[in-house]
C-alpha cells in the first residue's frame, strides 16, 4: 500500500527485480576475486556471468519450502548456472549478501531523496527572493511581536534545509558500507580481498569491523536523518496551517478547479496538504525508533532487526520522497496574501513597536525599569481599551518627558526593522 506514494523510480529501487538483481550482482562480484586469486577457474566465471539469472516466482515457490530466501534465490539462480552454480557463495554467509546489498538500495534512495532535497530548495529560495520585502508580523508564543519579511521566514526554511541536506550527504556515506566477512565476521572461510574487490565493485567501502551483520548504528543514523528531514517538512507545512486559518488567511494552499474541501460545508478550503504531511512526518520518526531499536543484537548477530528493516527501508525513503515532493509542489504554487500580511501587521494600533520606544527611552538615560513601565502602561490601554498605541504615547506627558512627538512617530517607521533584510539574504544564499 505504500508504494501509492511513491514516485517510479524509487518503486524501481525497492521492487523484487532491482533487490535480487543487486543480491545476484554480490555473488558475481565475489566469484570474480575467487577468480582473480585463483581460487576458481576464470572460465567458470565466465560462464558464470553469461548464464546467471533467476526468477521472481520460482524463488517464492521453493522459499515457501525452504523458508530462507537467500536460499531460494541461489537455488534459482542454480537453475540457470548449472554445474558452475557450486562456485557461488564460497565463503559467504546470508547477511554479506543482506547487508551489502541493503547498502546498495539505501544508497539508491539517498541520491533521489537529496535530489528531492535540492529541488525543494530551489522552490524555497525562488519563494524568499519574490517576497523577500513583503513585510509581515512575526509572532512569538503565536502572539504579535515585531516585523518581519515572508522572504525571511522562507529563507530560514532554507537555511534549514541545507542543513538536511549535509545530514543526507552524511547520512548516504554512513550507509555506504558492505561486509563480505563470513559467519561472524572473522574472515575465516573467505579471504578480505573479496570483500574489499565487491564492495569496491559495489560503490561501498568495507566495514572496518563487523560481526555476521553490518552494525545498525549505521541504519539508525540514516533513518535519524530522515526523521529530522521529516520533522523539518511538518515545520513548514504547520506554519503554513497557522497562516491559512480563516482568522490570519496571510497565505493558503492553492486550491485547483473542481476541488472540493468539505462533503458537508461546500465553503471549506482546507489545508489537507500540509495535514498530510504533517501525520507522514510521524511514520517516519516512528521508523527510526524502530531503527534505533535494531542497534542491539544478540552476540555476534540474531534476526530481530531483520523484519523491521523489510518494512522501515522501502516505507521510509517512499514516504520521504513523497514528502519532499508534496512539500515541493505546495511551496511553488502556496498563495501568498500581502495585503492581509499587512492588515493583520496594524491589527494591534501599533503595538509591535513598542521595543524601539522602550530603548528610545533608554538611550536618553532613562532607566529600563522606568521606561519599560511607562511603555507598558500605554500598551495596556490599547490591549484593554482598544486604543492607538501611538497616540497614547504622544499624550502622555511622562514619556514625552523624553521623548517628542517627532521621536514618538519616527519610532513607528517600519523600515528599521526590515532595514537588514539583505544582510540575512547574503547569509543565506551567498552574494
Amino acid at each position: 500500500m505504500i508504494e501509492r506514494y511513491s514516485r517510479p523510480e524509487m518503486t524501481r529501487i525497492w521492487g523484487a527485480e532491482n533487490r535480487y538483481r543487486k543480491w545476484l550482482d554480490i555473488e558475481i562480484y565475489a566469484c570474480e576475486a575467487h577468480a582473480e586469486m585463483g581460487t576458481i577457474p576464470v572460465e567458470a566465471v565466465q560462464r558464470i556471468k553469461a548464464k546467471a539469472n533467476f526468477d521472481i516466482c520460482r524463488i517464492d515457490e521453493i522459499e515457501k519450502v525452504v523458508k530462507h530466501d537467500v536460499i531460494a534465490f541461489l537455488t534459482s539462480v542454480a537453475d540457470y548456472i548449472g554445474e558452475d552454480s557450486s562456485y557461488l557463495h564460497l565463503g559467504l554467509t546470508s547477511s554479506d549478501v543482506l547487508d551489502t546489498s541493503f547498502a546498495m538500495l539505501l544508497r539508491e534512495s539517498s541520491d533521489l531523496v537529496i535530489e528531492g532535497i535540492e529541488k525543494l530548495m530551489e522552490a524555497i529560495k525562488k519563494r524568499a527572493f519574490e517576497h523577500k520585502d513583503t513585510p509581515m508580523i512575526g509572532r512569538s508564543h503565536g502572539i504579535h511581536a515585531e516585523p518581519v519579511t515572508f522572504g525571511i521566514k522562507m529563507a530560514l526554511w532554507y537555511d534549514e534545509m541545507k542543513r538536511n541536506l549535509r545530514r543526507m550527504e552524511s547520512a548516504r556515506e554512513i550507509i555506504s558500507y558492505g561486509k563480505i566477512s563470513g559467519a561472524v565476521g572473522t574472515f575465516a572461510n573467505i579471504d578480505p580481498k573479496v570483500e574489499e574487490y565487491v564492495c569496491a565493485k559495489a560503490g561501498l567501502k568495507p566495514a572496518p569491523c563487523s560481526t555476521q551483520v553490518v552494525q545498525r548504528d549505521r541504519h539508525a543514523e540514516f533513518f535519524s536523518t530522515l526523521a529530522i528531514i521529516a520533522s523539518s517538512i511538518e515545520k513548514f507545512a504547520v506554519e503554513i496551517r497557522h497562516l491559512q486559518r480563516t482568522e490570519v488567511l496571510e497565505a493558503e494552499e492553492f486550491f485547483s478547479k473542481g476541488q472540493k474541501g468539505s462533503s458537508a460545508m461546500p465553503h471549506k478550503r482546507n489545508p489537507v496538504l500540509s495535514e498530510n504531511l504533517t501525520g507522514l512526518a510521524r511514520l517516519i520518526r516512528g521508523y527510526s525508533v524502530s531503527a534505533l531499536e535494531n542497534i542491539p543484537l544478540w552476540h555476534e548477530r540474531d534476526i530481530s532487526h531483520s523484519s523491521v528493516e523489510r518494512v522501515i527501508g522501502p516505507d521510509a525513503t517512499i514516504l520521504m520522497d513523497f514528502m519532499l515532493d508534496r512539500c515541493t509542489g505546495l511551496i511553488a504554487n502556496l498563495v501568498v496574501y500581502p495585503e492581509n500580511m499587512m492588515r493583520n501587521l496594524n491589527l494591534m494600533r501599533g503595538l509591535v513597536f513598542s521595543q524601539r520606544v522602550l530603548l528610545g527611552m533608554a538611550g536618553k538615560g532613562v532607566s529600563r525599569e522606568r521606561a519599560y513601565a511607562l511603555v507598558q502602561r500605554n500598551a495596556m490601554k490599547v490591549w484593554e481599551e482598544g486604543r492607538d498605541f501611538q497616540a497614547e504615547l504622544i499624550a502622555d506627558e511622562d514619556v514625552r518627558e523624553h521623548l517628542s512627538e517627532e521621536e514618538i512617530r519616527e519610532a513607528f517607521d517600519m523600515k528599521y526593522h526590515l532595514k537588514h533584510v539583505d544582510t540575512i539574504f547574503k547569509r543565506v544564499f551567498g552574494g
